[in-house]
């Protein structure tokens, strides 16, 4: 009997085990595809990669770039995944002389009825091309009858003249990938530069040189470097706050065309040296001439701004000309369509007209300043190894008075001087100058940035109320976006009554008076009507204000970085006047947590002084960036942060 359960058991694990295999190998489906509805390594998945397939070559005849994708995916939860439309990206060159091409688009959705496989083609009237711009356009097509437990393919090639930028090769989304493989094949003259991203390793690194492999009108003409690159089993990449673009970071292969080697024997250098790259930028129409045009815009200035005599006066009094008269139009363009003619006339610009302008009232007036070009936290890190203009998406200007520099960004009228949009603060720049060569430069907060509070209570024992005030200082980053829904909104009372529903407030205050100062500074007294009171105690919440509510780190592993952007700090200090009638029958108690070398700390502290109890709280985080083997301790440490803002209580009794 025991053999026959034995036998019974492994006949029943052994149909598990095959149950709970999707075919990873192969574009094909089978049965185990549709009928496993789940993913035991990740079960918050909505849908799973079962298989990708991508080969790269170039073309025999046209020297086009050719790229063949097969992709196979298992949706689990159709309403929350993203995959019911697949959309491609189409670049076209700026005389649409050139232009990135799909062929041979395919794609099914494949559902289990009856026990039965059903499919169900893709149709043209479901393949739709629209234009995003004069360079790209987007290639979309809708999966049709996508259920949940559906298993969806497609496959297509990519066929581009655009050779100096190979396809680049993502290993890891936003789902879980069971199976990623891609192959190349490259023209012995290509020398590419080759960069693997992400924490995971590759599962198979093969390539081999296969002689007279590239055949033009039947004629040999060079070998290829044959490679495999396969990566298996990869997780999620799963965002969290406080991070910059997850391109640098996702588990990718990234290629850069560093040189050709023509048949005549010649090289042609496509990656520059900075002082190429240097003289490019110097002679663009649309960027190094236009911050060579030193003359334009002298009769701009007024005047009294002119004639202050001391620098750091002259250029705050500059920087904040430019702020008030020009605006900006929303638009990023560095390369493309910069005019400080047009500028000037129509006061409405983009990112570097704007800041050019600013770059050069600045030098006409004796203040050594700067162009800065940078990629902004969204679009990613810019390559240091070499020039890459792509990489590139916004400019700022340095300034140097008084020995000390400023980075500027006169786009916004609430940021102060010193001050770049924190948007912008990813790590490093690089700083233009046409006479000594261009070089990097950190960007840094050159400001500080905190939130201070400060609340003060009693309680009116005749009509059981509570009687309070408020006074709120804030300073960098906390302090902009006060000022600008400040300053740009006439609701700005109404929403904070709306915040503190509890409370009826009055006497309200900003000391503020300029949009673009550093700090913004608010205080209003407060009636709270109802104590909380059970069994002759009142139980009191301290902190009317909260800096978190909730923990915002949740991952079981970052495998990258925590960015805050800057150093950051939270103070929070409360009194309440006990009169000499109350007793403190409970009080929070004392904690203190901190990192390795007081990286980040938070300091909890309650004291009877006076016949007054004072609490103290301060979040300190003395980094503006975090590694990822921090980031158990800084998750935990968020959890006290937490816990004292939601979870502190007093209780007070009369005596």
């Amino acid at each position: 009997m025991k053999k026959i359960l034995l036998l019974l058991c492994l006949s029943i694990s052994i149909q598990l085990t095959a149950q709970n295999k999707f075919n990873s190998k192969s574009f094909s489906i089978n049965i185990n595809d549709l009928k496993i509805n789940s993913y035991s390594k990740d079960s918050t998945a909505n849908a799973l990669v079962i298989y990708e397939y991508g080969n790269s070559y170039f073309d025999d005849e046209t020297f086009n770039l050719k790229t063949e994708i097969k992709r196979k995916i298992k949706i689990f939860n159709k309403s929350e995944s993203d995959y019911t439309t697949k959309e491609i990206g189409i670049y076209i060159s700026d005389n649409r002389a050139k232009k990135t091409k799909i062929e041979n688009l395919k794609a099914s959705t494949y559902n289990l009825v009856d026990g039965n496989i059903i499919e169900t083609k893709l149709s043209e009237d479901q393949i739709f091309e629209v234009k995003e711009d004069k360079n790209h356009s987007t290639l979309k097509f809708t999966l049709p009858n996508l259920q949940d437990g559906s298993v969806i393919t497609y496959s297509y090639t990519i066929d581009t003249p655009f050779i100096y930028k190979y396809h680049n090769w993502a290993f890891q989304e936003d789902i879980p990938v069971l199976y990623s493989e891609y192959n190349t094949s490259i023209f012995g003259n290509y020398n590419y530069n080759l960069i693997l991203v992400g924490e995971k390793k590759l599962d198979i690194n093969e390539s081999f040189v296969k002689k007279n492999c590239f055949k033009s009108q039947g004629i040999t003409t060079a070998s290829c470097l044959i490679s495999k690159y396969v990566m298996t089993d990869i997780p999620a990449f799963k965002e969290e706050d406080y991070m910059t673009s997850k391109n640098n970071y996702i588990s990718k292969l990234k290629y850069e065309l560093k040189e050709i080697h023509q048949l005549d024997g010649t090289v042609d250098k496509i990656t520059k040296t900075w002082k190429d790259t240097d003289k490019e930028w110097k002679t663009n129409n649309d960027f190094g001439r236009q911050i060579l045009k030193t003359n334009l815009g002298k009769d701009l200035l007024s005047d009294d701004i002119k004639s202050i005599s001391a620098p750091l006066e002259k250029a705050k009094a500059i920087y904040s000309y430019v702020q008030g008269n020009y605006v900006w139009n929303d638009k990023y363009r560095i390369f493309s369509d910069v005019s400080l003619k047009n500028l000037i006339k129509n006061k409405t610009g983009n990112v570097s007209e704007i800041n050019i302008l600013l770059n050069t009232l600045l030098n006409q007036n004796n203040i050594k300043s700067k162009p800065v070009i940078l990629s902004t936290r969204s679009n990613g890190f810019i390559t240091k190894l070499i020039p890459i203009q792509y990489d590139y998406n916004y400019m700022v200007v340095e300034a140097n008075v008084n020995g000390k520099s400023y980075l500027l960004d006169a786009t916004s009228p609430y940021l102060s001087f010193g001050m770049i949009p924190f948007k912008c603060l990813n790590s490093y720049g690089r700083r233009i100058d046409f006479k000594n060569g261009s070089d990097w430069v950190d960007i840094k907060p050159g400001i500080k940035t905190s939130s201070q509070h400060l609340i003060k209570l009693k309680i009116d024992q005749e009509k059981d109320q509570l009687l309070g005030s408020i006074k709120s200082k804030y300073f960098g980053y906390h302090a902009y976006p006060k000022r600008k829904k400040y300053f740009s909104n006439s609701n700005y009372l109404k929403n904070l009554k709306d915040k503190y529903q509890n409370f009826v407030i009055d006497s309200f205050n900003v000391a503020t008076t300029s949009k673009s100062e550093n700090t913004f500074n608010e205080s209003f007294n407060f009636i709270q009507p109802e104590l909380n009171t059970i069994d002759g105690k009142i139980y009191l919440d301290p902190f009317v204000i909260k800096h978190l509510k909730k923990n915002p780190f949740n991952l079981q592993e970052r495998t990258y970085p925590v960015d805050f952007g800057y150093k950051d700090s939270f103070i929070y200090a409360f009194e309440i006047d006990l009169e000499g009638k109350y007793n403190v029958i409970e009080k929070p108690k004392d904690i203190t947590v901190k990192l390795p070398n007081n990286e980040a700390s938070c300091v909890f502290i309650s004291n009877v002084l006076n016949d007054k109890l004072i609490l103290s709280f301060r979040v300190l985080f003395n980094k503006s960036i975090y590694q990822p083997n921090q980031y158990e301790s800084l998750k935990k440490l968020m959890n006290y942060v937490v816990d004292v803002q939601t979870k502190t209580l007093i209780v007070l009794e009369k005596k």
